[in-house]
């Protein structure tokens, strides 16, 4: 992909973010999302790119912009073609009641480079690259924790392990917390968090949680780019849920669709099983102020943002922080942004 659509990608994701924070503690996340997917959707379809949605707002009957399989972008004939997994916002209820860490995020890559996962449950496990090569979802979480303490020269104890605050969860955080293993308990967030994983900058040494599918697949993205490891496993929503006549029902219909797609409920997904190309590009802008990028500042009609923008192919990491005249916009995004 050529280097210059980077900053493009960087554009539609600030779209996205500076869209959604009208919406900022406005109690519906409903409101937060599709302002959002609006804004992020025009943004897609200025750029010089044949694009289609793989990972997204759902299936073509569920939603009605940024829908599994729709096709993004001008479509010209020289365009780049390329697969977008989007997550217009990550943390739409946290937008809605005010609180840190929402991003709006999209991951690209080449044609045929995302696992296209069904919108179910996933399992995650997600490292930095001194772990990479080493664990291994089959194996219980202590003994990955033990592998990747080895792996950093760290004591058991001053290992932290990121963990989504579910009830799901509960088990496994007070056995940890029980055998001195710090936890740092995350709300929502699982892309934001597999950053975190990530980077050398970061205390997390490890992203271990059960959250949704679309998301994981668009971490797997951003792992990729930054060098570090993960394994996964589609989850049927009976087996996190608990079985009841609704969850079987849902349950079933995730079955089939994993096997239109030619997916096995519960094998281990690698790495390259979910993002299997180096040339991708992750772009992630911050809508509240979070552990990794500051939220969207608005002052009348001048809005900062910041932005996470990393390509695989050289592993650079850029902050960008921009300044915005909302009144110098174009007149389809000045709607979604006064």
């Amino acid at each position: 992909m050529k280097r210059e659509l980077a900053l493009d990608f960087a554009r539609v994701t600030e779209a996205a973010a500076i869209a959604s924070h009208k919406m900022l503690g406005r109690g519906s996340k409903e409101n937060v999302d599709q302002v959002a997917v609006e804004a992020m959707r025009l943004a897609l379809n200025r750029m010089d790119i044949d694009g289609e949605i793989v990972i997204g707002e759902g299936e073509i009957d569920e939603a009605p912009m940024l829908y599994i399989g729709e096709k993004i972008g001008l479509q010209t004939e020289d365009s780049v073609k390329v697969d977008i997994a989007v997550d217009p916002v990550e943390g739409t209820r946290m937008v809605s009641v005010g609180q840190a860490n929402a991003i709006a995020v999209l991951a690209v890559g080449k044609k045929g480079s995302f696992l296209k996962a069904p919108d179910m449950y996933m399992e995650k496990l997600i490292v930095g690259s001194k772990a990479k090569g080493l664990i291994d979802l089959n194996k219980p979480l202590l003994d990955n924790i033990e592998i990747v303490a080895k792996a950093k020269n760290k004591d058991i104890k001053d290992i932290l392990v990121a963990i989504l605050d579910k009830p799901r969860h509960e088990k496994i955080i007070k056995e940890l917390q029980n055998l001195g293993i710090k936890v740092y308990a995350f709300p929502d967030g699982d892309v934001a968090t597999s950053i975190l994983a990530c980077i050398d900058e970061s205390d997390v040494d490890i992203m271990y949680g059960i959250g949704g599918a679309p998301e994981g697949v668009v971490s797997a993205a951003v792992v990729r780019a930054l060098g570090g490891d993960m394994q996964a496993r589609l989850k049927l929503r009976s087996s996190v849920k608990g079985i009841t006549l609704e969850n079987d029902k849902i349950s079933k219909s995730e079955k089939r669709r994993c096997e239109e797609k030619g997916l096995v409920v519960g094998e281990v997904l690698k790495l390259d099983d979910l993002a299997h190309d180096d040339e991708v590009i992750f772009s992630a802008t911050g809508i509240t102020s979070g552990d990794i990028l500051e939220g969207v500042k608005r002052k009348d009609n001048i809005v900062k943002t910041q932005t996470l923008l990393i390509r695989g192919n050289s592993k650079t990491i850029r902050y960008i922080n921009s300044v915005h005249n909302v009144d110098y916009k174009d007149e389809k995004l000045y709607p979604l942004f006064k």
